[in-house]
């Protein structure tokens, strides 16, 4: 498995990480938590050395999921999880107000089962909240030693700046994947210039990417994918699978999955230092783990590149 360092960080991370979103099982269908904890259990053998999670998957439940998972091997995991997603039910909101930090950053220790959380990553702006009063209140949560660095999600690059000004930010995570690559105009460019590694999230475009779906799927009560994203309706279905006829015969002639290619493709990006992908079973996991033993060649970006253009540019 390939590692590359985040950001300024001391932190080197797997090129391939574990997502958890699913693992909360609210939102991606039926979960078996004990097949969770042997997917996530499998990766770490394989190389998977980063594991991410949030209070806000499934009310705190992919939390400690997870810790179950990374007991007995915490040092072999660079846990990250967020802040600033609070939920009641169904109802979620936005956050950053110090007293709710405080409250978090405690509750994800407990449910995590860790000692020091290795990178807190703020999960959404709080427009209601000074930016400023939130980061001094994580700084004295990282000068107590509740984590070691500070990571971002879904911010703008004006508000990394403010980051920036008050803390060392050594992550952005941003959504990522073929059909999603809006980061590459000035996202990516800035994170570049400013050292900002970068967690790619949504790697495989809800399944998507995973070439799996022949037709347009009826998806299982509970999941709500469909719901969700637009990709698995017209316009844009035929079009990605045009997009994934090119990368199915990439698959065919490297012997790999189709979700293999999607993966490096993703990994491949200079500034991107880790693809996370979801997996709800151990093959799933190996699968992804393995992602990150090879790398696509120039000519089979090219093509990809040329199918994107052709077919799925117009669209998105």
């Amino acid at each position: 498995m390939r590692k590359r360092q985040l950001g300024t960080s001391e932190l080197h991370v797997s090129v391939v990480g574990f997502g958890t979103w699913a693992t909360g099982g609210d939102f991606w269908g039926s979960v078996d938590d004990n097949e969770s904890i042997r997917a996530m259990q499998a990766a770490i053998d394989h190389g998977v050395n980063l594991i991410d999670t949030a209070p806000a998957y499934g009310s705190g439940h992919s939390e400690e999921v997870v810790g179950r998972a990374i007991a007995g091997r915490r040092d072999e995991v660079i846990v990250a999880t967020k802040v600033g997603i609070l939920r009641d039910g169904e109802r979620l909101w936005r956050s950053l107000k110090p007293e709710s930090i405080r409250r978090e950053v405690e509750d994800s220790l407990r449910r995590l089962n860790v000692d020091v959380i290795d990178l807190y990553q703020i999960h959404w702006p709080d427009s209601r909240t000074p930016l400023e009063d939130s980061l001094a209140e994580l700084k004295r949560l990282q000068d107590a030693g509740k984590f070691r660095y500070l990571g971002v999600s879904n911010f703008k690059p004006s508000l990394m700046d403010t980051v920036r000004r008050e803390m060392q930010l050594v992550s952005l995570q941003p959504p990522y994947s073929l059909l999603d690559r809006k980061i590459e105009s000035h996202i990516l460019p800035y994170c570049r210039e400013h050292s900002i590694g970068t967690l790619g999230y949504g790697t495989l475009a809800a399944g998507i990417l995973t070439g799996k779906f022949r037709e347009i799927p009826t998806f299982a009560p509970g999941d709500d994918r469909s719901a969700f994203y637009n990709l698995f309706r017209e316009p844009l279905w035929t079009p990605i699978q045009r997009l994934l006829d090119v990368l199915r015969e990439i698959a065919g002639q490297r012997d790999r999955p189709v979700a293999q290619v999607a993966i490096n493709w993703a990994a491949r990006e200079a500034g991107v230092t880790c693809a996370l992908v979801g997996a709800k079973n151990t093959a799933q996991a190996l699968s992804n783990a393995a992602a990150g033993e090879w790398e696509l060649s120039a000519e089979e970006i090219r093509r990809i590149e040329s199918a994107c253009k052709q077919h799925v540019a117009p669209v998105l």
